[in-house]
């Protein structure tokens, strides 16, 4: 535990908060207490009575600052960004990347065994094998908390939430083959619920019947089913060969087949795409990525269209000695001319397609679309092919013209300067109409904006993100590393395992419910059930969980999500994921079982769906308050009476979380993780990762930030003149240059190695990232102090040593 400053009786008392909600640090009002005129020191010793069943932040000084003080240590000085106001060193308090590094040292190359009522799985940022026991990997199932209390009075001390995150397809690890058996060999799910059959379930009767923990009934068992039981705990002679009795995770091949899915392309040929001059570029990519996919997969079925305000359909047809185009001038009521042709193997019209994207560069565009061109147009068109031939499958939009709403006239700045009684963050009614279609079909739209433009608000990027795509942005691809981001880009959509017309079911323990599930997806009449037009290995959802009455702490608690989905060939399956945790009647068990990289994640996702309806300010304000009293409520109830007002109290897994509340309000990426190279040999250690914040950053040092969303690689002002040439082929730091950039490529080991992560790092994000060079001392380093979430932020907003200080006030104020 540490000691924090504490104010003398005497001193003014503090303001109340701001509406009772807990104070913001993004306020413009700071902090609710005045400044105190003198601090303790800080301590992490642990007290001598602390009472079995409960863990706090233990250690000394030693292991955050080794053989110094925190007064004498020779380090680079802090800036004015990285200090506390109240005297609290930020290199002693509890650090986001000592816990990662902890853990990874802990697991790293190790197995976790993932069984019935099993403890805290690793962390999510470290690799380390998972053998399947009879509960979910982590990967696919990561509960919150693996303890839960057994009644809601219990579950409300806490203030923290219940619940999972939930990554269907998750990835297995190599190694790690997931089980697969046919739909009619396994053994019949609940009668009663539908739930699936898993390790969960109990035999009784001599495995007559089983009992499932989902609904609290009793099924029968198909004589061709019955296998019988032996043992005290009655489990069935033929567990260890069936998955389903044995496995946390299996697959099962359903006899039914659909239709296979299909690949549209969509390419905007207005007037403003035809002027923009990049039209050619983009349809080269097309027609590479098309050649690269017909050796891989020529049988996929795959159709084009161009679009002004017009729709141009070609009919694809292998018989015919030329593509035919087909325009429909009426959009209202689109009706297709023909259905023939409109998809076709990709072995058998890559020519055709070819003839075709050689003319759109060429294209004459009949009428001006200066007024914009509706973006729903060719998502219409395009699901409508897929009605028509009665298959799901892949929609990608190539858009240059200004973005508009389905029935609005105006161009989206004007959209954006509009004082409109709705929110812009808000997609109209009949956006979200068209994207239920989309999700009923299975047609995942990904839209493609290649023009410099307004992109903000809910509408261009609704229909794409409730259907399973994305919206990727560029600048009229005519910069070189614009042209590199939409070649890989493009590849990766192609490139991603895709599941399409999924129907989620969650399923838990009788005695409780789901409350709430959060992600991108259209809600439908319950939380428990959510239906999605396609799905990938990145496809997470965050589950909600409350009691209905009291659990039994013998029985412990049962998740299980079933995921049915067509594969691209038809092929229909259903993964079944079960995670089985234990309950308990005490609060501090459940307070040691959480972890705060999962909470974090977890209060994202439901921010994230809610901010539509509620001001962000008021979120931000709600959620402190829930960790302000959940601090409170830990020391209250699982704290000696000995544990003075000074000494800062966590769980030992939630370290970490006080930080990670604290970068919400901060950044809109959420994570992000700082990396320094050492300028050594070749044979130098990995890159070190670091603290976010200023004071890690030494000015002879190159640092990168690895961001969702960006990458920003610094470089110190007394950054070697030779390292320099190895990096940049420049060596002097005056004349390099700032901004985005490609490093060049360049035959040494310094070169090789940030070249090599730089790539890694990229193939693990969703979509391609710009690297940014920041200079020290430029202009352009505002962009990395944004990033930097342990220092105050660039817009107002408290650091993370005095959100923790205030965070600690106002939970032992709680208890006054």
């Amino acid at each position: 535990m540490m000691d924090v400053p504490t104010a003398n009786q005497s001193d003014t008392p503090c303001q109340p908060w701001a509406g009772q909600n807990g104070w913001s640090p993004a306020s413009p009002q700071g902090p609710p207490c005045n400044p105190l005129p003198s601090f303790q020191n800080l301590s992490l010793s642990s007290p001598s009575d602390q009472r079995p069943g409960y863990e706090q932040l233990q250690g000394t000084t030693d292991e955050f600052v080794p053989n110094a003080t925190a007064e004498d240590r020779n380090i680079t000085p802090q800036s004015p960004s990285s200090e506390s106001r109240y005297g609290l060193d930020p290199e002693l308090l509890p650090s986001v990347v000592k816990v990662i590094a902890d853990d990874s040292a802990e697991w790293e190359g190790k197995v976790f065994v993932s069984e019935a009522f099993s403890r805290l799985p690793p962390l999510a940022t470290t690799s380390c094998i998972i053998e399947d026991r009879g509960n979910a990997s982590p990967l696919a199932i990561r509960s919150a908390s693996y303890c839960i209390p057994c009644d809601a009075q219990t579950a409300l001390l806490s203030r923290l939430p219940l619940g999972a995150l939930v990554t269907p397809l998750a990835k297995q690890n190599d190694g790690e083959p997931l089980p697969v058996c046919t739909e009619p060999e396994c053994v019949s799910n609940c009668g009663c619920c539908g739930a699936s059959m898993c390790p969960a379930m109990g035999w009784q009767d001599c495995g007559q019947r089983f009992y499932c923990p989902f609904c609290g009934k009793l099924s029968e068992v198909p004589w061709q089913h019955y296998q019988p039981t032996k043992g005290v705990e009655g489990a069935r002679l033929d567990k260890d060969n069936r998955p389903e009795l044995s496995m946390g995770s299996y697959e099962k091949v359903n006899s039914q087949k659909g239709e296979p899915a299909a690949l549209l392309l969509a390419i905007d040929v207005s007037a403003s795409a035809v002027r923009g001059g990049h039209l050619e570029f983009a349809t080269q990519q097309i027609l590479t990525l098309l050649t690269s996919l017909k050796m891989e997969d020529g049988d996929v079925r795959v159709g084009l269209m161009t679009y002004d305000s017009r729709i141009h359909l070609y009919d694809l047809s292998p018989a015919l000695s030329r593509p035919h185009m087909l325009v429909i001038t009426e959009t209202e009521d689109l009706q297709l001319p023909v259905r023939e042709g409109l998809l076709v193997p990709l072995k058998d019209c890559i020519d055709s397609i070819d003839s075709v994207l050689q003319l759109v560069p060429q294209f004459s565009p009949e009428c001006d679309s200066s007024s914009g061109v509706p973006i729903e147009l060719p998502v219409k068109a395009g699901l409508a092919v897929l009605q028509a031939l009665s298959c799901p499958g892949k929609l990608l939009i190539f858009h240059t013209a200004p973005l508009t709403e389905m029935g609005l006239t105006h161009s989206s700045s004007g959209f954006f300067g509009s004082n409109k009684p709705k929110s812009i963050f808000q997609p109209s009614d009949p956006a979200i109409s068209l994207a239920k279609e989309c999700v009923s079909q299975g047609c995942g739209v990904s839209l493609f904006v290649l023009s410099q433009q307004d992109v903000g608000g809910a509408w261009p990027g609704h229909i794409p993100y409730l259907t399973g795509g994305a919206l990727y942005t560029y600048s009229h691809l005519q910069g070189e590393l614009d042209r590199e981001r939409f070649s890989t880009d493009l590849n990766k959509i192609l490139e991603t395992d895709t599941g399409y017309k999924a129907e989620l079911r969650i399923f838990v323990s009788k005695d409780m419910r789901v409350s709430g599930c959060y992600g991108l997806f259209l809600p439908g009449p319950s939380p428990s059930q959510v239906t999605m037009a396609t799905v990938d290995w990145r496809t997470t959802l965050a589950v909600e969980l409350a009691h209905s009455r009291a659990l039994d702490e013998a029985r412990g608690v049962a998740i299980q999500t079933v995921l049915s989905y067509s594969t691209r060939t038809g092929d229909r399956r259903t993964r079944v994921h079960t995670l089985t945790l234990r309950c308990s009647r005490h609060l501090q068990d459940t307070f040691r079982q959480y972890q705060a990289q999962t909470l974090l994640t977890f209060y994202s996702k439901k921010i994230y769906c809610t901010v539509l309806e509620r001001p962000l300010q008021e979120l931000r304000e709600e959620l402190q308050t829930e960790v302000t009293e959940a601090l409170a409520s830990y020391r209250r109830h699982c704290c000696s009476a000995s544990v003075s007002a000074g000494q800062l109290v966590l769980p030992q897994y939630l370290r970490a979380l006080p930080v990670y509340i604290n970068t919400l309000p901060l950044t809109s990426t959420l994570c992000c993780c700082l990396c320094r190279w050492q300028l050594t040999t070749p044979s130098a250690p990995p890159p070190e990762a670091l603290r976010c914040c200023a004071a890690s950053l030494e000015p002879g040092c190159l640092y990168l930030i690895h961001a969702p969303l960006t990458l920003l690689l610094w470089v110190g002002d007394q950054v070697p003149s030779c390292t320099l040439v190895e990096l940049f082929n420049n060596n002097c730091f005056s004349s390099l240059l700032s901004g985005e950039t490609k490093l060049p490529v360049l035959d040494n080991p310094l070169s090789i190695r940030v070249r090599s992560l730089i790539s890694t790092l990229n193939s693990q994000a969703p979509c391609a990232r710009k690297l940014w060079v920041v200079k020290q001392g430029d202009t352009c380093e505002e962009a990395l102090q944004r990033h930097l979430v342990e220092d105050k932020s660039p817009n107002g907003g408290a650091s993370y040593a005095d959100f923790l200080y205030h965070l600690h006030v106002n939970s032992v104020r709680l208890l006054q």
